[in-house]
């Protein structure tokens, strides 16, 4: 029944079978094989305690537990098949495959078979001498057949302890077990055949043992400690040095050693007056920079005590780098005292003396000096912070690197002193950028202050910037201002009035919002800009009339000449052109000629030809048979710039 369950995988009834059999190994097997996740594995080793070998290995087979189908293939005796099973499905035992076919076929006694399994297995260096012990002559077939390094190692070994000494040292160096052979040769006297070997080999160990051997056995000083320095072991070399007095190699060997052998050197020369230079070398090579300076002020080593001052850290006592900075700064050195204080981070003292002797504070100066956030720093350390930051722009922006002061400002937090540094550089297109991400009222307003004193007029990206500024700026006031100039620069410059009025309207637009907030000192200007617009709009309105009613026109300007603050708002010599080109064009030459005299006693140092045609003058003389007087400008006419007019730029405000 326990065999049918295995051919109807019923592992459940096969256990009852099992328990009336009394078969207890099996049951265990079964109870035990619960862990493996294959149902046909399970049923295998149920087959293998049944003496179901084929059945065993077709389950194993199909399972795909290939560990597992080696394991049944070694119990069974099977060993090619487990070879086999390992070599190509389960690599990962491969090496235990052979090393249990070569115990197995030692317990044979087929040592051929079992020395070539313990070499693929890798446990051939032990195992084969172990198996041949017992055959002197065999093992030694064995070492010499073998040319393993590890095997000729231990056999050399071993003939050395036999005291066969020759042979052993034939083996050494098949092996080539340098230290084993300057030990041998050593304990032989051939310390000569020895040095050789260490030289042709570069073996630190061998050299290691040659050197002791000497420094024991031969007394030979200055070979032990060339052959300690070839093993890289300088302490004894250094306490051999120090025991005959051999400062020279002392030195040398000093300074290849460690901290520690440098300091213990650097005391032994500090001990005499005349090797107390080289004490400060190997103090400071030691990094024990305060001991090192001592010695230096004491002696007064000046020029070690410069290359001293460019490897101290911030570790080193803020006494003695005070002291260093004194003395560079003494002898004319300040840009090396301020990277020493800065390196030390002592940025107080490295900005004073910046600013005291003019030491340009280069980008990657002041980026060692700027102190990094933590995240964690106290309240009074942040301040700090801030407060060297806010003195680092300063001092930059008084030797003119006006863009590494803003950014430092900018790191501070303070955007105002940040701006006020950028507007120093005269750089157009970063103050915009800055005044852009600032998002700061009193940037904006400064950032557009300054736009205003480029040519605006002839950027209308400049003008926008300029009014979008003072906008996000709330500075009404001042946009009113601007464009209380943009209408004056279109009647100066383009006699445009009808933009000149568009204009005027956004001023007073922002006067009238700016009035709530500060209602006394606003309503004059409002009242005077109201009066301003009123009289810009009629002579406007007057122009455009010409072309239908030239006389309601002419009268318009007549009454516009007679108001007194005219010259407050428009140019009367407009006025009076106007009215010049109509009568002339009307051939009323004497009207004409009476309002080109009344135009020159209204505006003395007028030139006429700036506001009337030179033909339309000529004409009027002729016909009156007037010459033309040239020092009264009648001359050819100075026509307006053909350039597009400022006020396409701002044509979208007003």
């Amino acid at each position: 029944m326990a065999r049918m369950c295995v051919r109807t995988q019923q592992l459940d009834v096969a256990a009852v079978c099992l328990g009336n059999m009394g078969n207890a190994m099996a049951a265990k097997a079964v109870r035990e094989s619960k862990s493996i996740p294959q149902p046909e594995a399970r049923l295998a080793i149920l087959a293998v305690h049944l003496n179901m070998l084929n059945e065993a290995e077709r389950l194993y087979k199909k399972s795909g537990r290939h560990d597992l189908l080696n394991k049944f293939y070694q119990a069974s005796g099977q060993w090619e098949k487990a070879i086999e099973e390992a070599e190509h499905s389960d690599r990962m035992h491969l090496k235990t495959t052979y090393f249990n076919y070569a115990r197995h076929a030692e317990a044979e006694e087929e040592t051929k078979v079992a020395i070539n399994c313990y070499t693929k297995s890798g446990t051939h260096h032990m195992q084969v001498p172990r198996m041949l012990f017992d055959s002197p002559q065999e093992l030694e077939d064995y070492v010499i057949r073998s040319h393993d390094t590890e095997v000729c190692k231990w056999w050399a070994g071993y003939l050395e302890s036999l005291g066969e000494c020759d042979q052993a040292l034939q083996f050494y160096e098949v092996a080539k077990d340098f230290p084993s052979l300057v030990r041998v040769l050593c304990s032989y006297g051939n310390f000569e055949k020895a040095a050789e070997i260490v030289e042709e080999s570069g073996s630190r160990a061998a050299a290691y043992q040659l050197a002791s051997r000497l420094r024991t056995e031969k007394e030979d000083v200055e070979r032990a400690i060339h052959f300690y320095t070839k093993a890289q072991c300088y302490s004894p070399a250094i306490q051999l040095a120090k025991e005959h007095g051999l400062d020279n190699e002392l030195m040398k060997l000093a300074l290849l050693s460690s901290q520690e052998d440098m300091i213990e050197a650097a005391k032994h020369y500090e001990q005499s007056p005349d090797t107390q230079d080289k004490a400060i070398i190997l103090y400071h090579k030691a990094g024990e920079m305060s001991r090192a300076l001592e010695l230096c002020f004491q002696l007064k080593q000046y020029d070690v005590l410069y290359q001293i001052a460019d490897d101290l850290t911030e570790s080193t006592s803020p006494v003695m780098i005070a002291r260093v900075a004194e003395f560079l700064s003494g002898s004319g050195h300040y840009e090396r005292a301020v990277l020493l204080l800065i390196k030390t981070k002592q940025i107080e003292e490295a900005l004073d003396m910046c600013t005291t002797h003019n030491i340009l504070i280069t980008e990657d100066m002041a980026e060692n000096m700027t102190l990094q956030k933590t995240g964690h720093e106290s309240a009074e350390e942040a301040e700090r912070r801030v407060k060297l930051l806010e003195k680092l722009g300063d001092c930059c922006a008084e030797q003119g690197s006006y863009h590494l002061a803003t950014k430092k400002h900018t790191q501070a937090g303070n955007k105002t002193r940040a701006m006020k540094a950028l507007l120093k550089s005269g750089d157009t297109e970063k103050i915009v950028f800055f005044a852009g991400v600032s998002r700061q009222r009193d940037v904006y307003v400064m950032a557009a202050n300054y736009l205003q004193s480029l040519d605006w007029r002839k950027d209308p990206d400049i003008m926008k910037n300029i009014i979008s500024f003072y906008t996000k700026g709330r500075a009404l006031e001042s946009l009113a201002s601007f464009y209380d100039t943009c209408a004056q620069v279109e009647i100066d410059e383009y006699q445009d009035y009808e933009k000149a009025q568009g204009a005027l309207n956004e001023a007073l637009k922002c006067l009238n919002k700016a009035k709530s907030k500060n209602p006394t000192g606003i309503e004059a200007r409002v009242k005077f800009l109201t009066e301003r617009l009123q009289l810009v709009k009629r002579f406007a309105d007057a122009r455009k009339l010409y072309a239908r009613d030239a006389e309601a026109c002419v009268q318009e300007c007549q009454a516009l000449l007679n108001e007194p603050k005219v010259d407050t708002a428009i140019r009367t010599g407009d006025v009076y052109g106007l009215l010049i080109e109509h009568f002339a064009e009307a051939k009323h030459y004497r009207e004409a000629y009476r309002l080109m005299e009344e135009m020159h006693q209204h505006m003395p140092s007028v030139n006429m030809a700036y506001y009337v045609n030179a033909q339309t003058i000529e004409a009027v003389h002729t016909a009156l048979q007037i010459p033309l007087r040239k020092d009264r400008g009648d001359g050819s006419r100075a026509t307006a710039s053909d350039d597009e007019s400022i006020g396409e730029g701002i044509d979208d405000r007003y």
